[in-house]
């Protein structure tokens, strides 16, 4: 693609990796097949090379973002299937990131699109303030018919806060002698939603020989401010502190159990590529982060003792195999775990979770996640397992199955509990 910056633009870093991004694209359309949106909308512009246009002419007359850029814009889940599918390695999630950030720092959107955005940037990231909501939601829950659109998706989306404590800053040691020790990224939504997948994770490395730090100091990973267009590097600059102080205590990997926080953390390299300060920490942070499934594929699975194979769905998290390209690896865990497992049709489709899309594009996220429920449905699983606490959320509304995490289910047949949620179904069944 032709692209017409002037220099005195490509001086600005973020221009000129927007620049060499925009020239990668030889706008072939191969991306249209694998664009959820486009795929129900099926609009151009709501199509990754739709929105690469946008951008392009948005960034290179350098003028204010329109309204209707932002709403084909903000339409965007950040699934990344055109990434996996381009042919040319075009980084549409770099370039649509940078456009977000052109929109909030050129745009004022209208009060009722501006306080929901607020509103979630503000509670999701502080775990104590987030319980508190979700304990508000329940509440208010009577007459949410009567309350406006998004904040009646928001809590229709509301969970329970699970009572389980979160992991206290620690070392948890090995079970027997030490073959790693890594740190473990707790999260902020997770440890509200379900603080299980955390105390599955620790039980399950630990039974496979590492030592798991919760560092002090690591927060948020960013992700949900950064995708909102808000500045998250503050947040990411503290992270990359603490866990390189942690660094001088020795550690081999950063895990990450929930798999849009691990794409976010592997990008702290380019996130701070500009920064002299933090550059070279930063990338050397990001190098360091894995997934939980691809530290435990290092180590090595136990053999499972479950007594009969049990036929699971895996839903491949978008910010798992687009973002992170981990697809097959948890299912060939779980296979080795002694599951049943198989592939639900169009795995490639986002089920309409992907941040906090679900609560500002209610009703396309709506129909992406009872398409879904249909492809999981069709193979009739017994369980189904994903990698991301907002695909397990999703799902789990409408599935008639229990969903649970991959690593509860590694945990549970190698020696650990039972996952809550499948309990849970065998009590009201």
């Amino acid at each position: 693609m032709q692209t017409h910056f002037t220099l005195a633009q490509l001086a600005d870093p973020d221009i000129r990796d927007a620049d060499a991004i925009l020239r990668a694209c030889v706008h072939c359309g191969f991306c249209t097949a694998t664009c959820p949106t486009y795929v129900l909308l099926g609009d151009e512009l709501d199509s990754p090379r739709g929105r690469i246009y946008l951008i392009k002419e948005m960034l290179e007359r350098d003028r204010p973002a329109t309204a209707t850029v932002v709403k084909h814009i903000d339409r965007c889940l950040s699934c990344l299937a055109c990434m996996t599918t381009c042919p040319s390695g075009v980084n549409y999630m770099h370039l649509v990131d940078h456009g977000r950030h052109h929109i909030a720092r050129t745009y004022r959107r209208p009060l009722l699109e501006r306080w929901p955005r607020r509103l979630l940037a503000t509670v999701m990231p502080r775990p104590g303030l987030f319980r508190w909501a979700l304990m508000a939601a329940q509440l208010v829950q009577p007459v949410r018919g009567l309350l406006p659109g998004r904040l009646r998706a928001m809590l229709k989306l509301a969970p329970r806060a699970r009572a389980a404590a979160g992991l206290r800053l620690q070392v948890f040691p090995a079970e027997g002698s030490r073959r790693t020790r890594v740190a473990l990224l707790v999260g902020c939504v997770q440890q509200v939603i379900d603080a299980g997948i955390n105390q599955a994770t620790v039980r399950l490395l630990r039974r496979h020989g590492a030592e798991v730090v919760v560092t002090p100091g690591v927060g948020c990973c960013g992700a949900l401010a950064h995708h909102l267009g808000d500045d998250a590097l503050g947040r990411v600059r503290a992270n990359v502190d603490a866990w390189t102080a942690e660094l001088e205590r020795g550690l081999d990997a950063i895990v990450v159990n929930a798999s849009g926080c691990g794409t976010m953390v592997k990008d702290y390299g380019f996130l701070l590529r500009a920064d002299s300060a933090y550059a070279a920490k930063a990338a050397r942070i990001s190098g360091l982060a894995k997934d939980v499934s691809e530290v435990v594929q290092t180590l090595g699975l136990k053999p499972g003792i479950l007594p009969a194979a049990i036929r699971v769905a895996y839903h491949s998290a978008c910010s798992l195999q687009h973002g992170q390209r981990i697809h097959r690896g948890p299912m060939q865990l779980l296979q080795a775990a002694g599951f049943d497992v198989v592939d639900v049709p169009e795995a490639h489709l986002c089920c309409g979770s992907a941040g906090t899309y679900n609560m500002l594009q209610p009703e396309l996220a709506d129909a992406l996640s009872e398409r879904k429920l249909r492809n999981i449905a069709s193979v009739q699983p017994q369980i189904v397992a994903a990698g991301n606490i907002g695909c397990i959320t999703q799902l789990g509304r409408g599935a008639g199955v229990p969903v649970v995490h991959t690593v509860e289910l590694l945990d549970w047949s190698t020696g650990g509990p039972k996952p809550d949620a499948i309990a849970q179904a065998e009590r009201t069944g």
